[in-house]
């Protein structure tokens, strides 16, 4: 029993180590590619050392058989009598066996080098590979599930209408406060209740893609008027780089308006098709999407945030390819 539980704890550990060493390959392959490259130059280096020893025998093999060409029917300076016979024929075939044996030593010096330099090629290649396989993977995933969700919404919206729709997707409920206003008969204040609807809760755990447009942004303007214009004119400025170009990646509006870059961001954003629109055909920071009355607020100075939610039309790398390719 006890040799049982054995071989099952150890067969799990393996393969948990095995998991995570295929959950780091790529990591592994790019250290392994990194050292290989700069063990293998320092081999090269160390090889470049002895080319000189290789190249000096070449040469004086080479000088030998230039000297005995050039006594060819001349006595043997050891014996008088007879004559040397050395044909063009022997030397050109001399000169090819010592070209090819000062080729054998060379690559033999430098083939560990080579060989190592190669080995860490293929290491930088099948890492890129398998990483460009898991983001193709992860975009599709993340395009499958950015559909569902799409059609969910749709579905919602059917049955209990768009206003609905959207106050369910941003947590919006109506709250009752009391405001002080100025009777216009008698001139006096007098408290009223009035019930508005308001954000419950993070923005950013309401939709994925929602960001607040604050003061620690560093193209926020004291003056309001002036950051609403700011994110105005932004939102122009794409609309016109989506028609000029064809297609905008969320995180290049996320560059421009000063917010942080986010994976999504990397895979979604929108793609311009006058003749078969996939999305809006436009771009949209949501400014109003949310609560006209907190529009209202930050413009008056009154409230010191706006929400922004893009209007993005998913996952547009496929999207790209495919309407490159129809153009």
């Amino acid at each position: 029993m006890k040799k049982t539980e054995l071989t099952a704890t150890l067969s799990r550990t393996v393969n948990k180590v095995g998991l995570q060493i295929k959950k780091r390959s790529p990591e592994i392959l790019i250290v392994a590619g990194v050292v290989g490259t700069v063990t293998s130059a320092v081999m090269a280096c160390k090889a470049t050392l002895k080319v000189d020893e290789i190249m000096r025998e070449s040469n004086d093999t080479i000088e030998k058989v230039h000297k005995a060409r050039s006594m060819d029917g001349q006595p043997s300076p050891s014996n008088p009598e007879k004559v040397i016979e050395y044909t063009a024929d022997d030397a050109k075939s001399d000169l090819t066996k010592v070209y090819i044996q000062t080729g054998l030593k060379l690559a033999h010096l430098y083939a560990p080098s080579v060989i190592l330099g190669a080995l860490s090629i293929t290491c930088f290649i099948t890492s890129h590979n398998i990483m460009r396989k898991r983001c193709a993977n992860l975009a599709a995933a993340y395009g499958t599930l950015d559909t569902a969700f799409k059609k969910y919404r749709e579905r919602v919206a059917e049955r209990f209408g768009e206003e609905v729709e959207k106050e369910i997707r941003y947590n919006i409920k109506a709250k009752e406060i009391e405001k002080t206003i100025v009777d216009p008969e008698t001139g006096e204040e007098k408290t009223v209740k009035e019930t508005v609807k308001v954000m419950d809760g993070d923005p950013s755990s309401v939709s994925p893609y929602a960001v607040e447009f604050s003061e620690s942004n560093p193209n926020y303007c004291k003056d309001p008027n002036m950051s609403f214009a700011f994110l105005r004119a932004q939102q122009q400025y794409f609309n016109d780089l989506l028609q000029a170009k064809g297609h905008v990646f969320l995180n290049e509006v996320y560059d421009a308006l000063g917010l942080p870059r986010t994976k999504a961001g990397a895979v979604v954003g929108w793609v311009f098709d006058s003749d078969a629109p996939v999305g809006d055909n436009y771009i949209d920071f949501g400014m109003y999407t949310a609560d006209k009355e907190k529009v209202r607020d930050f413009v008056n100075g009154v409230e010191p945030t706006i929400l922004l939610d893009f209007n993005v039309d998913g996952v547009i790398l496929d999207l790209i390819a495919s309407h490159q390719a129809i153009a």
